[in-house]
């Protein structure tokens, strides 16, 4: 067991789920948030199982209380520590994201990825703050994706990707004074336990012969997990960085042995903001 603290918001499937056990993987605390406390129980065993100590946190982030009581809870179980929060949380409609037709033609529900993705970001970053702000120490890494540069699923999921990318740069500049990173995680295409889960003749063809190249969604804890660790991370606080590139730079491989691939020069680089 690590004596590192972390958190990771909107774990109960998906990419947040792997970024748990990920983690869990390396020994840590993970503490996890989500609305349905019987998946937020199997997260805890998954971490428990992968060799870290689960911590579950029931929380529904379009609620602002419900998210200031999670983190004082969380501050009551871990002495005020945390170590490394991974904004996760996201509401995504993903059939309406998929859909034919302009934005316009599609359901007014994507927009809540606003809300619930780069808003309920911003405010687990405002509770976070503080505990590392004490500490002078921590790290805040908000999930983003090429979406900010290039067009993908549309203009809400873009606005999304791309306000978290610069909401990040500017939290770095006021967090440099405390000894506290920010970062956005670009992670490439992800082979969730849902996408693992479906039969191989319900996918496009085009889409099976992809998988083998996706990222599992446990790379990118582990990419977290070496990035705490970094003596340069305080020169990489505030830029947007891309999972695989970061694999490379520490030397991490995926669950399966694989070197996941940059999307840089097909999907575009993250832009740099000037403080």
């Amino acid at each position: 067991m690590s004596d590192k603290i972390v958190l990771v918001t909107g774990a109960t499937r998906g990419l947040g789920r792997g970024i748990a056990r990920g983690l869990a993987a390396c020994g840590h605390i993970v503490a996890v948030t989500g609305r349905d406390t019987a998946q937020l129980a199997d997260v805890v065993a998954e971490i428990d199982r992968a060799g870290g100590r689960g911590l579950a946190l029931p929380c529904d982030h379009r609620d602002d209380d419900a998210v200031a009581a999670a983190f004082a809870t969380l501050a009551d179980r871990t002495g005020g520590r945390l170590d490394l929060l991974v904004n996760n949380a996201a509401a995504v409609h993903a059939m309406d994201l998929i859909a034919p037709g302009g934005f316009w033609e599609k359901s007014l529900k994507l927009a809540d990825m606003i809300d619930v993705g780069l808003r309920s970001s911003y405010v687990a970053a405002y509770h976070a703050a503080p505990l590392m702000v004490a500490a002078g120490r921590g790290l805040i890494a908000t999930i983003s994706f090429y979406g900010a540069v290039s067009y993908f699923h549309g203009p809400a999921y873009g606005a999304a990707k791309a306000g978290a990318d610069k909401m990040t740069a500017d939290m770095a500049i006021d967090l440099a004074p405390h000894g506290v990173s920010a970062i956005s995680l670009w992670p490439g295409f992800i082979l969730t336990d849902a996408v693992r889960a479906m039969p191989p003749d319900m996918l496009p063809e085009d889409l099976r012969a992809m998988l083998p190249t996706w990222e599992t969604p446990e790379f990118s804890g582990l990419v977290l997990d070496r990035l705490m660790d970094d003596p340069g991370l305080t020169a990489l606080s505030g830029k947007a960085l891309i999972g695989a590139e970061l694999g490379e730079r520490y030397g991490v491989r995926d669950t399966d042995g694989k070197q996941p691939v940059s999307y840089r020069a097909t999907m575009g680089a993250p832009i740099a903001f000037l403080p």
